[in-house]
């Protein structure tokens, strides 16, 4: 008998606990945390995240949902600990910010779907925000397992120091285009009016590479994002960052209006159906 659920429900999910390893401060406000979980390490695939909380603590008493930053292997080469990059702003993240190297966390997951690999010439990640953090694992496979041929990265914040992890993304062979709303740090732009300038630059000099485009971040730039990208024939994915309560599907909380095949719409889990949607998938309004 065909299986009932997709291959990223929670059916399969290892909930682990294990100490931080790492617990540093990358940007303001903002911090890098890497954990030991093999069993999450060896199966993550890009775009997934994690669900996390403070073990043998009640509050707060439900996890957080963190997408997977990068994954690193012991000597061996095997998959051993991940990183996640969080913003210091609430009931979890500030307790976490303070916790030592050692400090054991409770995991489960790895949750959600995957970014599409289907093979592209150019792969530009239009992310703002804490949004770059599905992006570095998935640009890597990207390159590595050939999907696309050039991968690049448009990221935009409010001021420079809440830039976080370009040096990562510029040290895996990313083309790195960096937009501030006060022009502290690369354009002063927003980064929807930066990638359509950058598909029209692309649409003259290159008018038969195939483009695809990722986005992740405030769901007003997605939005954006993702008619910059319609409004030109470029495929593009969202990757939602809905907040999550349980992270298996239970709950219900973290439901985005998806588009239906009759016209309508309808409610989806961002947790199991998500967090990567087709942007058409999606219902704005």
């Amino acid at each position: 008998m065909a299986s009932l659920h997709a291959k990223h429900y929670a059916d399969s999910i290892a909930h682990i606990t294990g100490p931080l390893t790492a617990n540093e401060q990358v940007a303001e406000n903002t911090y890098l945390l890497r954990v030991r979980a093999p069993q999450i390490a060896a199966t993550a695939t890009p775009g997934q995240f994690v669900m996390i909380r403070l073990a043998g603590l009640d509050a707060p008493l439900i996890g957080r949902a963190f997408a997977i930053y990068d994954i690193h292997a012991d000597a061996n080469g095997t998959p051993e600990s991940i990183d996640l990059i969080y913003l210091r702003k609430g009931a979890l993240t500030v307790p976490l910010a303070a916790c030592p190297v050692g400090t054991p966390v409770s995991l489960w997951g790895p949750l959600g779907n995957s970014f599409r690999d289907a093979p592209c010439d150019r792969l530009i990640m239009a992310v703002g925000g804490i949004g770059q953090t599905p992006m570095l694992v998935t640009g890597r496979d990207a390159l590595a397992r050939r999907w696309a041929q050039r991968v690049e990265l448009i990221y935009g914040a409010r001021r420079s120091s809440l830039l976080a992890g370009v040096d990562d993304f510029r040290a895996a062979g990313f083309n790195v285009t960096t937009c501030t709303d006060d022009g502290s740090e690369g354009r002063q732009a927003l980064v929807p009016d930066v990638l359509a300038e950058r598909l029209d630059q692309l649409a003259k000099e290159s008018p038969d590479e195939r483009i695809r485009v990722l986005t992740c971040g405030p769901e007003i730039m997605m939005e954006k994002v993702a008619g910059v990208c319609v409004e030109r024939g470029v495929d593009v994915q969202v990757s939602m960052e809905t907040p999550m309560a349980c992270g298996i599907g239970i709950c219900f909380s973290c439901v985005a209006k998806v588009n239906q095949d009759d016209g309508s719409w309808d409610y989806k889990r961002t947790c199991v159906d998500g967090p990567i949607f087709d942007a058409e998938q999606l219902c704005w309004e």
